[in-house]
């Protein structure tokens, strides 16, 4: 195993050292309310009248250098059961409209006209809650994790409302104490408020926050001050069950519909105000966004995001341990493919330090693949160190239960169990200019005993105009992560990143400059195996659009055979060596315009000296705010010797999206990938008849594009409702 460079150690602890809260001074005194609340936008209440403003909001864009131009005002208040919101984000002139591109939930931040709060309800400046909502009304909510990322899978119950004049658009929101997590007796929260403007491109937030950070990066956040602690939320226990009947036919192979009738149960139920336990008997996950097709011309396997509740809430403890391609835990790895019977979660803060998760899943066995049944077992533990950085241990267990692999080689086997174990640092300096990682896994497989480790270690450094940063990573031959995503073993990867920001004072840049970025690899006897090495140069207007050009240069050696298009009609030979020079753009448009685009094309050279070219957009046009539609297109066009040839792949996805109300929508989203040769077609009514409680229709064909002719076709009809205990 090679170790870490204790220099970067040293650096990663030192750099942690500082636990001042920058924004200490920024405080907002809450009292509970004098008056009964209707959560209607209208700010007539003698609740609202006594409560303490929030104003004088600072500008994060276009430059962090000014108070904001566009005024908001904030106040909070609660009572036994609920947290109150009130925010009038007044217009930049009489008249004005405002920019949405719907009612639907979780919508694009950068897209919307919106209002958004940041609790951090332990102040430990790491965890908490975002809730918002677009000045359409559309809500958003989701979980914090990392210092200022937000999780909006998460999926919760609480009411808001909108009302709009020619002076200003106010958002009302009633949160209550069971939706979020606490620790009772904490009368100190961090909370920050996030307003974006789309007519002036503004940006800004109650406690000033950087223009290179986010405004939900929690080391910028204010106080909230209660006048007492946070009432006791009392027992809160969720039941949450679905039923659902469907049919499905397989016309490809001529198979008769078969149908299915399920009932499952969620709950949820609080041990503590800030640990919950979740459970669930015969999920199902038929109503969840199906995947985005991408033409594959990878030599390793792509990634898509999990979208399944369950595994959502805390889940950064599980799926963000280790980096984008060395991920020890992945939950789709479970239950896809194979019926899942129960599971249980426990996560949550234990106190201000320590935080906790806990997984247990066992999955059906499936006859036809002579797959055992299986279980999945998952610990993590974090304690917070410093200001705002923390340690954390994982460990993953998968055990094929009652399973003896079979020497008959018509028949696949299966692991009889995959284990991994990790520790983890993560390093956030109080004022955030410093950030990193250092991560070391082993993992434990039957009949391995060495090369089974991987450790990887970055730091960055990020201030308004300059980021440097330093990766680096090590992956053993024999480490095996089954529940995990990594894609590639057997390597030594180094990458090196710098970029720096120019700001102009003319009318229309607002700022530019270059970022370069290497990555080479070595197999583990560090033998050079690959390299990427792109220099660009971003251009960002003062309108929020973005221009960025590049040139890159990549060189491989390959390690196995490889189609280069991946179609199937032969292999590059194990050893090869290719090298080749490419260029392009990417640009995307003004959000403000309800006619919007992106995009980004490639042209150059590509395996066996041949070429590729790549042009791939998406359009997007809005009617505001009840329907959405965009179209994204890709087209590869990969020209090689033969026995390859000239091949040209076409994606193209238009996607629909009709929102009559923030509670009744209807999504249409077709896919037709020529490289799978394919259109897929899934189209879904959701009517979320009370607070986190829905009624789904979803309907999904399978076509051969020649013909039209119907591969598969399947409906599913779900109602799932939300039952406080």
């Amino acid at each position: 195993m090679k170790g870490f460079p204790p220099a970067l150690l040293l650096v990663l602890c030192c750099l942690s050292g500082m636990a001042q809260k920058i924004n200490e001074k920024y405080q907002l005194h809450m009292k509970q309310a004098s008056s009964p609340l209707l959560i209607d936008g209208v700010m007539d209440e003698q609740a609202w009248l006594d409560a303490e403003v929030a104003t004088n909001f600072y500008m994060v864009l276009p430059m962090d250098t000014s108070n904001a131009r566009v005024r908001t005002d904030v106040r909070m208040t609660y009572d036994a059961h609920h947290l109150y919101l009130m925010a009038v984000c007044y217009l930049p002139a009489q008249g004005n409209r405002y920019f949405v591109e719907s009612l639907r939930r979780d919508f694009t931040f950068g897209k919307n006209d919106n209002f958004l709060l940041f609790m951090d309800p332990f102040d430990d400046q790491t965890n908490g809650f975002s809730f918002g909502a677009n000045a359409a009304g559309a809500q958003w909510d989701g979980t914090m994790y990392e210092g200022g990322k937000v999780d909006l899978s998460w999926d919760n119950k609480w009411t808001s409302s909108v009302s709009y004049d020619q002076e200003k658009w106010v958002f009302e929101a009633a949160i209550p104490f069971k939706s979020i997590r606490y620790k009772k007796g904490i009368t100190r929260w961090g909370i920050n408020f996030s307003r974006l403007d789309l007519r002036t491109t503004e940006k800004s937030s109650w406690a000033p926050v950087p223009r290179q950070f986010p405004t939900a990066s929690l080391a910028y956040s204010g106080v909230l001050v209660w006048d007492q602690p946070p009432p006791d939320p009392g027992a809160n226990v969720s039941i949450i069950p679905y039923v659902l009947g469907g049919a499905s036919k397989d016309y490809e192979n001529e198979k008769p519909t078969t149908y299915k009738k399920e009932i499952g149960v969620d709950a949820k139920v609080a041990i503590t105000s800030s640990i919950n336990l979740d459970l669930t008997v015969n999920p199902d996950f038929s109503q969840v966004d199906v995947d985005r097709q991408v033409t594959n011309l990878d030599r390793y396997e792509l990634f898509f995001p999990e979208r399944r509740q369950f595994f959502l809430e805390n889940g950064d403890l599980f799926a963000n341990f280790g980096y984008a391609t060395i991920r020890p835990f992945f939950s789709r790895r479970i239950g896809l493919g194979t019926p899942i019977e129960f599971g249980a979660r426990i996560s949550g803060k234990l106190d201000k330090n320590w935080r906790i998760g806990a997984m247990d899943i066992q999955t059906g066995k499936v006859e036809e693949d002579y797959l055992p049944r299986q279980n999945f077992a998952v610990l993590a533990l974090q304690r917070k160190v410093f200001a705002r950085s923390n340690v954390g241990v994982i460990f993953i267990n998968k055990q094929s239960l009652n399973y003896t692999p079979t020497e008959d080689p018509e028949v696949p086997t299966y692991s009889q169990y995959n284990r991994n174990i990790g520790l983890e640092y993560n390093l956030a300096s109080s004022n955030n200019l410093w950030t990193g990682k250092a991560i070391v896994l082993k993992s434990f497989s039957p009949d391995v005993s060495d090369k089974d480790v991987t450790h990887a270690a970055n730091l960055q450094y990020a201030t308004r105009r300059l980021t440097v940063s330093w990766q680096h990573e090590y992956v053993g031959t024999n480490y095996n992560a089954e529940v995990g995503y990594v894609p590639r073993v057997n390597y030594i990867r180094v990458s090196p990143l710098v970029g720096y920001l120019f700001f102009s004072k003319g009318k229309k840049v607002l700022s530019h400059g270059p970022k370069l970025q290497t990555s080479y690899f070595f197999d583990t006897d560090f033998n050079h195996t690959d390299n990427t090495t792109v220099l660009s140069y971003g251009v960002t207007l003062r309108t929020q659009a973005v221009f960025t050009p590049w040139v890159a240069n990549d060189y491989v050696k390959l390690l196995r055979p490889f189609d280069p298009t991946n179609s199937g009609k032969d292999t590059l030979a194990t050893g090869s060596e290719h090298h080749w020079n490419s260029f392009g753009f990417d640009f995307t448009s003004k959000p403000q315009s309800v006619f919007t685009y992106l995009v980004s094309t490639r042209y150059g050279g590509y395996y066996a000296d041949g070429t590729r070219l790549n042009l791939s957009g998406e359009l997007g046009y809005r009617l505001q705010p009840f329907l959405s539609l965009n179209v994204g297109v890709s087209y590869n066009d990969i020209v090689l010797p033969e026995p390859w040839g000239r091949n040209t792949f076409w994606l193209v996805g238009p996607r629909l999206d009709v929102t009559m109300t923030n509670k009744l929508f209807f999504t249409a989203f077709a896919q037709y990938n020529e490289q799978q040769n394919n259109v897929n077609l899934n189209t879904r009514f959701q009517w979320r008849y009370k607070p986190a409680s829905d009624l789904f229709i979803v309907y999904t064909d399978n076509y051969l594009p020649e013909s039209f002719g119907v591969k598969n076709r399947s409906i599913v009809l779900k109602f799932t409702y939300w039952w406080n205990i």
